[in-house]
């Protein structure tokens, strides 16, 4: 074959594919969606990488807040429950038994607050050019989880420092990690979408969050729960996660109640079922809302 022949090749092939149809028809963005939500995926980079970039800019201690928040939220429940009011701590020093609970609720509460917000904060951007909003909310999730992995290195140390080594069982961490980050997506999605069309959420959500730091397990161990009260409770998807949370990086813990862990699963399932049909239902008139 030629030279000439073999140039031309990648050119007839170029100009047969500008030749193709492009065809426009009614319910095509429905049937692609998913496919475009994978297709999009670097604007979800984007996001992401411009949420991290602006949340730490012109801060006086930076990317060190992500430690100080925890930290400084360990210190005031170790004194407040573990010294004044002297709850037990599950065999383990209270610092690490609280720290091991900051880490799921900053990662649950941190996605909530963020994707909750994501939709109306970035309105503009949404009247003016198609892709799929769920972009948006997802984002928040991957500076989230810098955010998770930064205080679990705070974490290492703080069990290096009180002499806590972990049992075998730290190996099901993922699966707990997992659980929280569907709780979050489900919880985020819901409230993104209703933000847009009721916008005093953004005042609901952080006050529930603040709530739910004290009505959860954080500061506490939830075996001082009374019996009757459990079943209520475990209600709270979060229960199930942060029991699991210190299970995982226990030394020689008991592990939960893995009751409380199936029902934490399945709210999080349906969380994650009914946030994406809402979500898409609701996608539509996001532009004219905002």
């Amino acid at each position: 074959m030629k030279r000439g022949d073999m140039a031309s090749k990648p050119c007839d092939r170029t100009i047969q594919d500008m030749r193709q149809p492009l065809v426009i028809e009614a319910g095509r963005t429905e049937l692609h969606y998913w496919r475009d939500l994978w297709r999009y995926s670097e604007l979800l980079y984007f996001f992401a990488w411009r949420d991290i970039s602006v949340r730490y800019r012109q801060t006086l201690l930076g990317i060190l807040w992500v430690l100080v928040r925890p930290l400084l939220t360990m210190l005031v429940f170790t004194v407040v429950f573990g010294r004044i009011a002297g709850l037990p701590s599950d065999d383990v020093p209270y610092p690490i038994m609280v720290f091991a609970a900051m880490l799921p609720w900053q990662l649950f509460a941190g996605i909530l607050i963020d994707s909750g917000n994501s939709i109306v904060n970035n309105g503009g951007m949404i009247s003016k050019v198609y892709f799929p909003r769920m972009i948006i909310p997802l984002s928040t999730v991957l500076v989230n989880l810098l955010d998770f992995l930064i205080a679990a290195v705070l974490m290492t140390g703080l069990m290096i420092w009180y002499g806590v080594t972990p049992g075998w069982h730290i190996i099901s961490l993922p699966l707990f990690i997992v659980l929280a980050l569907a709780i979050s997506i489900g919880a985020g999605l819901w409230v993104a979408a209703l933000n847009v069309k009721y916008r005093d959420f953004r005042f609901i959500v952080p006050f529930a969050v603040q709530l739910g730091l004290y009505v959860s397990p954080v500061g506490f161990s939830g075996a001082i729960v009374p019996s009757e009260w459990q079943m209520l409770y475990a209600l709270n998807p979060m229960v199930g996660v942060i029991e699991g949370f210190r299970w995982a990086l226990s030394p020689d813990g008991a592990p939960p109640n893995w009751g409380d862990v199936l029902l934490s699963g399945s709210i999080a399932v349906g969380l994650l079922a009914s946030a994406g049909i809402h979500f898409r239902r609701m996608e539509k008139s996001f532009a004219d809302d905002i």
